[in-house]
């Protein structure tokens, strides 16, 4: 080999390194994330996200571009944490309280009536998050940020004027919480995701349910159903992580761009939420629902129940979870 065909063999090889760290470089700028989730993408959730997902790929100059699946469309509710866990999706968000059965810290904000107004549930939150990310950490999952739903009221397609009207119900649950509080009070529990309830309500399947408006409205509930109380019984939260791994596989720029967004996320949706609590209201008023309040009979039997669920969830939770209650009720 003369000492031209050296040069040239080299020059070849410095062009090829140097196309292949270009076209790596070029995969890295064109980072694609899949963010599963269970709403509707005119839900508040929903539409938060989408914000969310703008906001990073805006800071980051499309280095990292999130594509949310809306409406259960890519997993369903109860698979998409473990999909984040497993890294078939790099992110998702997901009604916390379903998973209670791993860890009754999942269902903190669904004991009945410790935290029924929006800065009550801030105060909660608060309490309880450390003992949250602690969990998800230990599943290889990141936490960014938590939003509310409305307060929790009832559905039902009758007068209930005690909780003793509830006896035979077909009772739509979705996690420990509901599925305890039907047993209770005598009901046919059915366990239902939002993705499907509009289709459950329609067939029948279920005849009633504990939820906040904002559900009621997504399923369009006054198609099926005639009245609501408004118990006020909890404020549940979906929680918006990340694949550990994944996360660690960024650049700090670009994982300083997803932190920034997600307390972006984080405020502007508890501001949403406080915002269209009442709307959501009023617009199954103005579908000729019954918006009410609930009987003093009723308001009594659900606070019976809620003691009962209470106590369980604390013998669950153990010290741990009752020095989560004592630090909330210290704020």
């Amino acid at each position: 080999m003369t000492r031209n065909d050296l040069i040239k063999g080299l020059l070849a090889i410095g062009v090829a390194t140097g196309a292949l760290a270009l076209a790596t470089t070029g995969a890295l700028a064109q980072a694609k994330w899949n963010l599963p989730a269970a709403y509707p993408a005119d839900n508040p959730h929903s539409e938060n996200l989408a914000i969310f997902a703008k906001d990073v790929e805006a800071a980051t100059s499309g280095k990292l571009s999130i594509t949310l699946h809306a409406n259960a469309s890519l997993f369903k509710a109860p698979e998409i944490k473990r999909a984040v866990q497993t890294g078939q999706a790099q992110m998702g968000e997901v009604l916390m309280s379903i998973h209670e059965n791993e860890d009754p810290v999942y269902g903190i904000d669904v004991v009945p009536f410790l935290a029924a107004s929006f800065a009550e549930s801030k105060k909660l939150y608060a309490a309880s998050k450390p003992a949250v990310e602690k969990k998800l950490d230990s599943q290889g999952i990141k936490l960014l940020f938590m939003v509310p739903w409305a307060p929790q009221g009832v559905y039902a397609k009758k007068d209930i004027n005690t909780v003793e009207d509830m006896k035979g119900l077909k009772w739509r649950s979705y996690n420990v919480g509901t599925t305890r509080l039907g047993e209770l009070l005598g009901m046919q529990s059915v366990t239902i995701q939002a993705a499907e309830l509009p289709q459950a309500l329609a067939t029948g399947v279920v005849n009633s349910f504990m939820s906040s408006g904002g559900t009621g409205y997504d399923s369009k509930v006054w198609e099926s159903l005639t009245h609501f109380y408004d118990t006020k019984a909890w404020i549940p939260k979906n929680a918006t992580f990340v694949n550990k791994a994944a996360f660690a596989a960024l650049d700090k720029p670009t994982q300083d761009a997803i932190l920034k967004a997600s307390a972006d996320a984080e405020a502007r949706g508890w501001k949403m939420w406080e915002e269209k609590a009442g709307w959501y209201l009023d617009q199954l008023k103005a579908k000729g629902m019954k918006v009410q309040q609930p009987s003093p009979e009723l308001a009594a039997g659900f606070k019976k129940a809620g003691d009962t669920l209470t106590a369980d969830w604390l013998k669950k939770a153990g010290t741990d979870g009752q020095a989560i209650v004592d630090a909330y009720k210290k704020m």
